[in-house]
């Protein structure tokens, strides 16, 4: 019989009898149902992963559209079918694509796939516990994800195809079965897979915030946790609160379907035939689904921000710089991001009173986000960078959302955004400054940790390539949508060539789409460096960078428990890089100061007054056997 113990915040320790269980381990338990977050965390990846080549593949079929609007493709019908008629894609199916491309990659890629994989192998790991407070609640949080995704990707299989109305779902579209074939099945078959998906997420975040607020190892108090807990942290908050409202919204637009409800719908005509329904408002639904929506886009960056700013101290071999308030631009930007969500919706009749006070918040959220940026650029000033992959993925992050930062201020403007809104200029501003720099947060989360996850290093020539294609094909693809933008040019236009103004930007979709190919092709070399670093890699040593906290002193195989004895306990901040008067340029936190004191300055004895009089006295000391030398 095998013993699990698990220490609270305050140092008691917890036993948890298993019965034997791990000696017994099958291929369902071990790999499949498993309760171990570390291989809960490689499930959510892996799937994570597949969403994302599927979510990219529709989108290169849009561009190809958008490209070559009146050229036809057999391959295209012949991959597509009924779909793609004489090699040129359906009108409908073409809104298809863009809302399963969008709603697949800013839930099931950029939510789970980054909080699911980064929450459940780093928070056990860096506050040394042994596994999440209900591992069967987080084996269930991903199987309700994995079968959230079938669905989403089942509705390709119905007759009139999946979901159409937009990633956001706007009444009527969505409201009315028969306002378009993708309001029909592949509608209905949307709205079960996100109620899925929303309950895998509030399962996940009710298991992260337990965790970290009930389970650290002794010395762990907050002001000691690495920035990537406080992001997953304020994240798992910031979905307990925000997703029910979609569930909500989601409900009351089921029954509006199948019930004859009249919650988003009043005054409709279809085919010259008036509906009976009356006393609804489409608004409604937008106000219940932006309420998501907003703090949604900070759920996808805040876990990124997270495992960027630990990528760069590790490799800048400095503390990160300002870690209070790093720490308080996250908590600011949790609780602004629910007073911002009216910005979506200027151009809906709001009072323009209201829509200056959406327009006032809008501006301040953007304060903490310049703090971070500022404290990022400060952390790697002067310091001994490494550039590796992992670190180059996390510099990227910085740059995508400096630039894309920027054109969120023109957006957050109520006056300007009236001529932007619904353009190119969003599909720029968001894809830069969400989709990309989250994608580059969660890949250089993947290139850092990959060797805790699987034992193994990827190859960092694979990795430089990879970078360098990535982040010039993603400036090449969003770039140029600014000023499509400015120009008036509408988003998720089927065909350019029917309006004379904007048949000039043919050609510049035309290279947009290159270059989206281009930036596909490079992430082969991901999946090639990644499936088989896997099995072949070079084998990782225990703290291949050096690096600080608690999940680097676990042993390399992979054991149920992470520790094989006694959990470590935490001394110190998680940031002791490049200590003046230490030995080497890291310290572990599992280090206590009384072993360092040549390195030690008061301020590392806060509430610590037994630690600062030990300091003193060996000052003192030091100092008599300099004076008799």
């Amino acid at each position: 019989m095998s013993t699990l113990a698990v220490h609270d915040h305050h140092g008691v320790e917890h036993h948890d009898h298993d019965h034997g269980h791990h000696h017994k381990e099958t291929f369902l338990t071990k790999y499949v149902f498993s309760q171990d977050h570390k291989m809960i965390a490689k499930q959510f990846l892996i799937t994570g992963i597949v969403m994302a080549v599927i979510a990219m593949i529709l989108s290169i079929l849009f561009r190809i559209q958008l490209a070559y609007p009146d050229k036809s493709f057999p391959f295209l019908e012949t991959l597509l079918g009924r779909f793609a008629p004489g090699g040129r894609l359906d009108s409908n199916f073409y809104l298809s694509l863009v809302t399963i491309h969008g709603t697949i990659m800013v839930f099931f890629v950029l939510t789970a796939g980054l909080s699911g994989t980064f929450s459940n192998l780093l928070i056990p790991l860096q506050l040394g516990v042994r596994d999440m407070a209900s591992p069967f609640m987080n084996m269930l949080s991903y199987w309700l994800f994995f079968i959230a995704s079938v669905i989403m990707l089942g509705s390709f299989m119905v007759e009139k195809g999946p979901a159409g109305p937009g990633w956001t779902i706007y009444p009527p579209l969505s409201a009315l079965p028969k306002a378009m074939p993708g309001s029909g099945m592949g509608m209905t078959l949307w709205l079960t897979s996100m109620v899925l998906f929303v309950a895998s997420q509030l399962m996940g975040g009710i298991n992260y915030v337990s965790t970290i607020l009930n389970m650290r190892t002794k010395g762990m108090d907050l002001w000691k946790m690495p920035l990537t807990i406080w992001a997953f942290f304020l994240t798992a908050i910031l979905g307990i609160l925000a997703f029910p409202v979609l569930v909500a919204g989601v409900v009351l637009l089921i029954f509006d379907r199948s019930f004859g409800t009249s919650f988003y719908l009043s005054e409709i005509v279809v085919q010259g035939q008036v509906m009976s329904y009356e006393g609804g408002s489409p608004i409604l639904f937008q106000h219940l689904f932006w309420f998501l929506g907003h703090p949604e886009v900070y759920i996808v960056i805040m876990p990124a921000m997270g495992i960027a700013s630990e990528v760069m101290a590790v490799n800048s071999r400095k503390p990160i710089f300002g870690y209070h308030a790093m720490v308080y631009s996250l908590i600011g930007i949790t609780v602004l991001s629910f007073i911002v969500w009216g910005h979506h919706m200027f151009v809906t009749g709001m009072n323009p009173f209201l829509g200056g006070v959406f327009m006032i918040t809008t501006l301040i959220i953007a304060v903490p986000s310049a703090v971070k940026t500022f404290n990022w650029l400060a952390t790697l000033w002067r310091g001994n960078i490494r550039f590796t992959p992992a670190m180059m993925f996390a510099i990227g992050l910085v740059s995508f959302f400096i630039s894309g930062g920027i054109t969120g201020i023109f957006l957050g403007n109520a006056a300007l955004d009236i001529n932007l809104h619904d353009t190119y200029f969003v599909v720029a501003h968001f894809h830069l400054v969400m989709g990309s720099a989250a994608i580059f947060g969660m890949l250089a989360g993947v290139y850092h940790w990959f060797p805790k996850m699987f034992g193994r290093m990827m190859d960092p020539k694979l990795g430089y390539l990879h970078f360098w294609l990535t982040f010039i094909g993603a400036y090449l693809v969003f770039f140029p949508m600014h000023f499509m933008g400015l120009d008036g040019v509408p988003r998720r236009y089927y065909s350019f060539t029917e309006i004379e103004s904007l048949k000039r930007w043919v050609s510049v979709n035309t290279f947009i789409t290159w270059a989206a190919i281009m930036a596909a092709v490079a992430q082969v070399a991901f999946l090639f460096n990644f499936i088989y670093s896997i099995f072949f890699g070079k084998k990782a040593t225990q703290n291949p960078w050096d690096a600080t906290t608690l999940e680097w002193t676990t042993p390399i195989e992979r054991i149920h428990g992470n520790w094989p004895g006694e959990i470590p306990t935490v001394y110190r901040w998680p940031y002791d890089y490049s200590k003046p008067g230490h030995d080497t340029d890291f310290i572990p936190q599992t280090t206590p100061y009384s072993q360092t004191m040549s390195s030690n300055v008061p301020h590392d004895f806060e509430d610590n007054d037994a630690g600062l009089l030990a300091h003193k006295e060996w000052l003192a000391t030091q100092k008599t056997n300099e004076e008799v030398k």
